[in-house]
């Protein structure tokens, strides 16, 4: 297969897909697999002490050899000790977000780490380019988790145009379709995350799985819009209560309070009534869990078929 864009040649990945940093969900064992099988995978720091993300960066490098990255989250209370073990163990990749990674770029320049924030609007595409990032993944609100305002087909060709680095689409995508769709758009690859959750590789309590597999295409709703983080979930007896509370004018603090903890018992205890299972817009199109070298090939196979048809669509000849 030969569908490379500069995002390979930047990362010296196989594909242009990388794997969202989702916290609980993006251990070490899916990242392995998806770097292993052609693409970026990325372990998610989230809130999680140092020991816990060692362990893990440990379990794709007796996996696999090829580069993966760390996303760290840089309103956790351990950022600054995941920022020195990134630098210890010489990841080849970052991603951020929450937060402005300025201050550890340097850092992250001397030991050949590329950095990749993830941004929700152009004025912060601009404001991370001239920082000196290496590449951006504009996040549309169709993802899963943290949301910004802006949708994926709307951000994406706004942001290529104000930067000039490599910018990776992310928010629904989930196929070849979505893939192409993104290049067309001006992006160098795609970041998914609701597609790898339902994978074999991924960690998560199969309830979690099972339930974004059975979604429909409008149960991936928005709650905590009033505290300036909103989050999309699958709706459920979670979400029904934080937008009742919500439409009630209860104060930020009590919603956030209601929030703790609740991806924790979605992902791993698996209770997807009462926890909170992110997942993205595009989960009604997801009806499988499979590993993922058959998720990564058939992305890339469909994508390429796509974009061979169209070449003979428009009469052009693709190897000229």
């Amino acid at each position: 297969m030969g569908l490379k864009t500069e995002l390979c040649s930047l990362l010296d990945i196989k594909y242009p897909i990388l794997q969202g940093g989702m916290a609980w969900v993006a251990t070490g064992e899916l990242a392995a697999a998806v770097s292993k099988a052609g693409g970026l995978g990325i372990i998610g720091a989230g809130n999680a002490p140092v020991d816990v993300i060692k362990d893990e960066i440990r379990k794709v490098k007796e996996v696999t050899d090829r580069p993966f990255g760390v996303n760290i989250m840089l309103l956790s209370p351990f950022v600054d000790d995941i920022v020195e073990l990134v630098l210890e163990e010489r990841v080849p990749v970052v991603t951020t977000g929450a937060g402005n990674p300025g201050k550890y770029i340097k850092g992250f320049k001397e030991v050949g780490t590329k950095v990749i924030p993830v941004v929700p609007s152009v004025a912060l595409a601009k404001r991370m380019a001239r920082l000196g990032v290496d590449a951006l993944i504009a996040e549309g609100n169709e993802a899963g988790g943290h949301i910004g305002e802006l949708t994926t087909m709307a951000l994406v060709p706004q942001v290529v145009d104000a930067v000039d680095i490599p910018v990776i689409a992310a928010g629904g995508v989930a196929d070849g379709r979505g893939l192409v769709a993104a290049l067309a758009l001006g992006a160098a690859g795609v970041q998914m995350g609701t597609r790898f959750v339902c994978t074999e590789e991924c960690t998560a309590q199969e309830n979690y799985k099972k339930a974004i597999v059975k979604a429909r295409d409008r149960d991936a709703v928005v709650t905590g819009r009033s505290t300036g983080h909103p989050v999309r979930n699958l709706k459920n007896k979670l979400t029904r209560t934080m937008n009742k509370l919500e439409r009630q004018g209860v104060s930020k603090e009590e919603l956030e309070k209601l929030g703790s903890g609740k991806l924790r018992l979605a992902v791993v205890e698996g209770d997807i009534d009462n926890g909170s299972v992110m997942a993205g817009q595009i989960s009604g199109l997801i009806n499988d869990i499979k590993p993922v070298e058959d998720v990564l090939q058939s992305i890339v196979r469909d994508a390429e078929n796509i974009i061979n048809k169209q070449f003979n669509l428009i009469g052009v000849d693709k190897d000229e």
